[in-house]
């Protein structure tokens, strides 16, 4: 009866495991809730085990920089953490860490969530004064899309100016790419870290099955050798105590969850995260935005005609559906594309809590929010549009030379 009853038990176990994976799957290659709901995001991180962002560290990170947070902070766009305290209580101790984020080169062009933790991570370098290092991961591209090796390097260099059109301090900066750079250092942290994750890990954390080809196994290794200052000799020398703290959107936490637990086996801190939730796809968070349908994403290429189009024609509404009916009811602002947008990227705190009132109320209509939300991505599309037009082949390289910043600190 007991056995029986053990049976039943890991059975259920199991059939709520299968239920959770039909419900929301999060890695780094696939983003889905089930039947086209929404992400949950208090689920997730109750999964990965993570902590929610309070505002006590934002306060901190205020007091700390004597800057105003940056609007992703305040407004909960990067919501999520694993010891961000620590670094702050570092930094306070008049210890120094370093940053760490990355791109994934598979097109182009990147649309405004690819954009987002750049701008962030942007504003940390700038407000900590602190080095950073960028990985672009054109040898995971080859791995998982059907790209050759010169395409991969190709975009990665796209990409690369794209990011460099986000303000990063040149003096701060190393860029590289994974094709280029791997070797000698970086290869015996991708090594030491090899040897101490086993296939039923990698596993249990990326959920790879036998008929995935054993790159896809041996690369989690790459992106996570970067979260040791060592990977750097040529900007960290000396320096192996150094703490690193990587901006990401959560569906990368996976790799470092597995950094994480392999880091003090070999004698470094864990790697901090500060994480960011999903940017919506213009149908709405139901979808996902998606290359293959470029009218699911406000692009950096899109002129002001194709913005003011995808806005008005795709931009999911959460008003109703007469003018009688909005003005009674007011608008659903949970499920409202434009606000969610307007959240990300409209800075006036002031006029975007005005627009949510009168919008929730029914006294502003839905032409009104969508007409706004045009202006805003118009004049971030073209401001960052005149920005990558003037970063050069000769900029990039720059960027992505092995050479030493010796004033990354000041």
């Amino acid at each position: 009866m007991d056995r029986k009853a053990a049976e039943i038990g890991a059975l259920e176990k199991e059939n709520e495991t299968q239920q959770d994976q039909e419900e929301q799957v999060v890695n780094p290659w696939e983003v889905s809730a089930k039947e086209g709901g929404k992400i949950d995001y208090d689920k997730l991180i109750d999964k990965f085990g993570c902590q929610r962002l309070d505002p006590s560290l934002i306060d901190r990170v205020e007091r700390l920089t004597s800057r105003r947070a940056h609007i992703f902070l305040r407004r909960g766009v990067f919501f999520a953490h694993r010891d961000f305290n620590d670094i702050l209580d570092a930094f306070e101790r008049g210890e120094k860490f370093y940053l760490y984020t990355g791109r994934g080169p598979s097109s182009e062009a990147l649309h405004l969530g690819h954009l987002i933790p750049f701008m962030f991570t942007q504003y940390l370098q700038e407000v900590f004064k602190v080095p950073l290092v960028i990985q672009l991961t054109d040898d995971e591209k080859f791995l998982w899309k059907n790209l050759t090796v010169e395409e991969c390097r190709r975009l990665a260099r796209e990409n690369a100016k794209d990011i460099i059109a986000c303000g990063f301090d040149i003096r701060r900066t190393f860029i590289f790419s994974d094709f280029d750079y791997v070797g000698g250092a970086f290869y015996r942290n991708m090594v030491e870290i090899s040897k101490r994750v086993t296939c039923n890990q990698v596993v249990g954390i990326f959920g790879f099955i036998g008929e995935d080809h054993i790159g896809k196994y041996s690369f989690p290794p790459v992106q996570a050798a970067p979260s040791f200052p060592s990977s750097f000799p040529h900007l960290f020398s000396g320096k192996d105590n150094l703490r690193c703290l990587i901006p990401c959107a959560i569906d990368q936490d996976p790799y470092f969850r597995m950094t994480r637990d392999v880091a003090p086996r070999i004698g470094y801190h864990k790697p901090a995260l500060i994480e960011s939730l999903f940017f919506p796809a213009l149908q709405g968070e139901t979808g996902k935005m998606s290359a293959s349908d470029p009218n699911s994403a406000i692009y950096v290429t899109d002129s002001e005609k194709d913005i003011k189009n995808k806005i008005n024609k795709y931009a999911f509404s959460g008003g109703q559906d007469s003018i009688e009916k909005h003005r009674q009811l007011g608008a659903n602002l949970e499920v409202d594309i434009p606000i969610k947008y307007l959240s990300f990227f409209l800075e006036d705190d002031a006029e975007l809590e005005h627009t949510k009132k009168e919008y929730g109320a029914g006294r502003m209509l839905t032409g009104e929010v969508k007409q706004r939300l045009i202006e805003v991505l118009t004049k971030l599309v073209e401001r960052h549009r005149r920005a990558r037009a003037a970063v050069t082949d000769e900029m990039v390289d720059a960027f992505m030379a092995v050479r030493p910043l010796p004033n990354m600190f000041n």
